[in-house]
């Protein structure tokens, strides 16, 4: 039997009739107020206007649209039609206009804006220095690191129950430390684009060798190039500035001091993930790499010419192998309200809903399958983790809620649905396990498809909602927001869908 979870609860129940939060019945009971006073003096013509009123602003405020409430859809929209007409949704690199000063200076549009990359102290045998990634928008640290898992395909349930354990452990370690707030699991298939067979038929094919065998070698390699996709797996680390800078005073200040703090935690990681959770390696990115990571995620028909330029570098020193931070990002991108346009591609972005039956381990893995050649699909899984003390409060207002809720049904003499039961029921498990000492975690994922300008990227993004409505879960687009999705989903630079940004 597959390992399932399902052991999770809303963010925040509605105590009200309906599911309606406190707020909510506010604004409903002030607005339905004018109508019952207008029937009292009997005055229909008002009753009827007021009733038309009362209408709208419960739509406004109990409504969805689109997973967002109608008030912040139209928030929401108005903001992002002003951004449109200031062009502030636009983005042209500094090295495409031959405006570029300093090479190591990043330059990324929209959220990545705010991003700046440090190299930290000499670490390990081989002496790297590991990309520290800081977010001044957001006031965070991150570290990246590449891993390689062997994955859950061909698991049986007592693995798959051992690496459900393993995460579940990684979880609650982090949460121990009370330095890392969220772990971010990044997931990309890049196309085969054939760079290392290239190579490795240069160095041993023969001129006189037989040329039936060429001609085989080369019809071969044409076919499952274009068959065939390459994984690349990602963890970032982020730490806020809050909890950082308070370690940090103890170990020496300034970047070196926080890159030591940012060193005991990776050691930690590491550990587990090598342990319980499985993987086979696990290898932090130094600025180069991370570079070389973000330039593929937004164009990623460039990874052939750096795996070449990578392979000369090795025979030739004076070849420049590394990509600049200047030209780590799109020579243009602009921001659509379906989608986002990024250099010579496009990208949809969707969220999941996870299902009431529960997910199991793995189910992610359909997603990540393309349906077509050239086509690249992403996916972020995201564990926002809470402090013990925010956990303990959440808890114990989301039981409260609950506890209200019942009472009011049968005060009112209403019949307590079974989803609202479910919910009950999964609010008081939440608050056993916090009690016996296990972290609370909000997860969330997101899912990107990437393709060519050439083809209607509309079209993919339908084939995106197929393939995740085929893993057993409810596609939400994320319009208005399709730039942000992309950064999370895609670059590995520690961006979620969590934070807000502070100045």
């Amino acid at each position: 039997m597959s390992q399932v979870y399902s052991d999770y609860a809303k963010a925040r129940l509605g105590w009200l009739p309906f599911g309606l939060t406190g707020w909510q019945g506010a604004i409903v009971a002030s607005s339905s107020l004018p109508v019952f006073w207008s029937l009292k003096e009997q005055a229909w013509s008002s009753a009827a206007m007021f009733l038309l009123i009362c209408l709208a602003v419960t739509g406004l405020t109990v409504g969805l649209v689109r997973g967002r409430s109608a008030i912040g859809w139209i928030v929401a929209s108005t903001a992002f039609a002003i951004g449109g007409l200031a062009r502030w949704t636009q983005f042209r690199a500094r090295a495409a206009q031959g405006a570029t000063a300093d090479l190591a200076e990043v330059d990324l549009p929209g959220v990545l804006a705010g991003v700046e990359i440090h190299e930290g102290p000499p670490t390990g045998l081989a002496a790297a220095r590991v990309a520290i990634i800081q977010n001044h928008s957001t006031r965070t640290w991150a570290v990246t690191a590449a891993i390689v898992h062997p994955g859950t395909g061909m698991r049986d349930a007592e693995d798959r129950a051992r690496m459900g354990r393993g995460l579940a452990d990684l979880l609650d370690q982090a949460s121990r430390g009370e330095l890392v707030d969220e772990i971010l699991f990044l997931v990309r298939t890049v196309p085969e684009d054939g760079a290392e067979r290239d190579q490795w038929i240069a160095r041993h094919r023969r001129p006189d060798g037989p040329a039936q065998v060429r001609v085989i070698n080369d019809e071969l390699q044409q076919v499952l190039t274009g068959a065939s996709v390459r994984t690349e797996a990602f963890i970032t680390l982020v730490v806020p500035e809050s909890r950082l800078g308070k370690a940090a005073k103890e170990a020496g200040r300034g970047i070196d001091g926080r890159a030591q703090v940012l060193y005991s935690q990776m050691a930690e990681i590491e550990a587990q993930l090598k342990g319980g959770m499985g993987c086979t390696s696990v290898s932090w990115l130094t600025s180069p790499e991370l570079a070389m990571a973000c330039r593929t995620g937004f164009a990623p028909g460039d990874r052939a010419g750096i795996i070449d330029a990578l392979a000369a570098c090795t025979r030739d020193p004076h070849v420049n192998a590394d990509v600049p931070w200047a030209m780590a990002g799109p020579s243009g991108a602009d921001a659509v309200a379906r989608h986002y346009s990024h250099d010579a591609w496009n990208s949809i972005s969707a969220t999941l809903k996870l299902p009431v039956k529960g997910a199991v381990l793995g189910a992610l893995a359909p997603i990540l399958a393309p349906t077509t050649s050239g086509e690249r699909r992403s996916y972020l899984v995201a564990f926002p983790i809470l402090s013990h003390a925010k956990a303990t409060r959440a808890s114990a207002s989301s039981e409260w809620t609950a506890d209200m809720g019942l009472a009011l049904r049968e005060k009112a003499k209403m019949k307590q649905s079974t989803k609202a039961k479910d919910e009950a029921d999964q609010v008081r498990n939440l608050e056993a396990k916090l009690a016996r000492g296990s972290a609370l975690t909000r997860p969330y994922a997101v899912c990107t498809v990437t393709a060519p300008k050439t083809v209607r990227i509309a079209e993919y993004g339908r084939r995106l909602d197929a393939s995740i409505r085929r893993a057993g879960f409810a596609p939400l687009r994320l319009d208005l927001a399709q730039d942000l999705a992309f950064a999370a989903s895609v670059v590995p630079l520690g961006v979620s869908l969590t934070r807000k940004g502070e100045a």
